[in-house]
């Protein structure tokens, strides 16, 4: 049999030089300490007649006007049309900024560094291509991921900074745990991955996807891939793969989902990198026991769809955004102390730069099946509901979704989640879609998923 299909990986070094911005927090912190180093990832597969580059990051964020940057200087470098390039951030909350988050500034010397690595890790990829072939399969991993939003007892008070009024959802209630009634939704505990190996029987990379937010057991300040990165050495590691093999770990729908665990604090060792250490290398343990029994698809066909939807955005009104002016104005942010009185006074901000969006903004969807397996990309913050709504809705079909994809545009919860508050609903610029954004944006992707199926005929 002829072969048609071929796959190349490459990582290229994308560490911060100590004194970088670092984001992810509700404030700015400095680069202070490189634990282990960050990367651009990049997998590039090939049949007959298309060019895929699936790109995993480890940043925090990576807005739409950004990567679109950069997919345009990958075509010119690569010929893969922009279309067919999907890159993602991994979501460590310790790598450097280039996304305005919150109190969190872009680093603008690192925001102009980075663009030439990530193309140049498509490059690489592009250049390794060589005859090999594909799997797909999931693993369930429900032990370390739990759902961060909880209902609390009848009496508690959560404060929404944005209405000023008290939410139905408590999330991350540290130093409340006794009042605690319970979680407050079902999360994703599916361990997914594409397993990519040449026709030589020599391992090329293994795409893993995960929804759990990130471990986050570090000083702020500190470098460092999180568990992206750990289960990325220990898979090559247990695979006993070469040095060209490229491991990578995707963020899945966790806007919702970590491992800080409310109802069982004492169930990971507490000590710095401990937990990311035990979570990345248990996952990485649970894809190698399960490569043994994966079946393998030689010359698998590929086929992408991609689109951009308008979506609308919601502003403050016209008195609350007179009240946050008037919070703003008399705030010295540089001060600032993230207490209640804090998060009040970021979230004023907030209103007032939201004011200044325009009125609709783009929103990144795309679809690429490889063989009997589809990934989905959706660009911002998606909670479990959404995932595993589209894998319901392709039952029979190997299919994950990978967030923060091809552009960042916050949380996208469901609507009736933003009835119920919790941070991960509080209007921001990291959260504003119109309420029904989420429903829209989910059929979206599945009408996306059923093109890519069907164009090839039954798999």
């Amino acid at each position: 049999m002829k072969e048609l299909f071929s796959a190349g990986a490459s990582q290229v070094d994308i560490t911060p030089p100590l004194g970088t911005l670092v984001n992810g927090n509700l404030i700015t912190y400095y680069a202070k300490k490189i634990h282990d180093n960050l990367h651009a990832k990049a997998l590039v597969v090939k049949d007959a007649h298309t060019t895929v580059a699936l790109v995993v990051v480890d940043i925090c964020a990576m807005q739409i006007d950004f990567l679109n940057e950069v997919k345009s200087e990958i075509f010119r470098q690569t010929g893969i049309p922009t279309a067919n390039i999907l890159i993602s951030s991994t979501h460590t909350h310790s790598a450097g900024s280039v996304t305005d988050l919150l109190g969190c500034a872009v680093d603008m010397a690192y925001r102009k560094k980075l663009p030439a690595l990530i193309v140049q890790s498509v490059m690489q990829a592009q250049q390794n291509l060589r005859p090999a072939k594909i799997a797909f399969a999931v693993v369930d991993a429900p032990e370390h991921v739990v759902c961060r939003r909880y209902f609390m007892k009848p009496g508690f008070v959560a404060h929404n900074p944005v209405t000023g009024g008290n939410d139905t959802i408590k999330t991350n209630p540290l130093g409340y745990e006794s009042d605690i009634e319970k979680r407050a939704s079902r999360i994703d505990t599916s361990l997914s991955f594409l397993a990519v190996k040449g026709m030589d029987e020599k391992w090329i990379s293994v795409l893993a996807n995960y929804s759990m937010h990130y471990v986050g057991d570090c000083e702020d300040g500190t470098i460092t891939p999180d568990y992206f990165g750990v289960f990325s050495k220990q898979i090559a590691a247990k695979l006993n793969a070469g040095t060209d093999f490229i491991g990578m770990m995707s963020n899945g729908t966790s806007g919702e989902a970590n491992i800080w665990d409310f109802l069982q604090p004492d169930r990971y060792p507490k000590e710095n990198f401990k937990k990311s250490e035990l979570i990345g290398s248990d996952l990485a343990e649970k894809v190698f026991q399960a490569v043994k029994d994966i079946q393998w698809e030689v010359n698998p066909a590929i086929a992408v769809a991609y689109k951009e939807e308008q979506m609308g955005v919601r502003k403050p009104s016209a008195n609350e955004l007179m009240s946050a002016k008037k919070i703003v104005g008399e705030t010295i942010y540089e001060r600032l102390v993230t207490d209640q009185d804090g998060i009040d006074k970021i979230y004023a901000r907030e209103q007032v730069l939201l004011n200044e969006f325009p009125d609709r903004v783009a929103f990144p969807v795309q679809a690429i099946s490889i063989g009997s397996g589809v990934i989905g990309a959706l660009g911002g913050e998606f909670f479990s509901e959404t995932g595993l709504w589209l894998k319901a809705q392709t039952a029979g079909t190997p299919y994950f979704t990978i967030c923060m994809a091809n552009g960042y545009i916050g949380y996208v919860p469901p609507a009736h989640e933003i009835e119920k508050g919790g941070y991960e609903t509080w209007r921001c610029r990291t959260c504003h879609l119109e309420l029904q954004a989420e429903d829209d944006i989910r059929n979206q992707l599945l009408q996306l998923i059923h093109r890519v199926k069907d164009v090839h005929g039954p798999q």
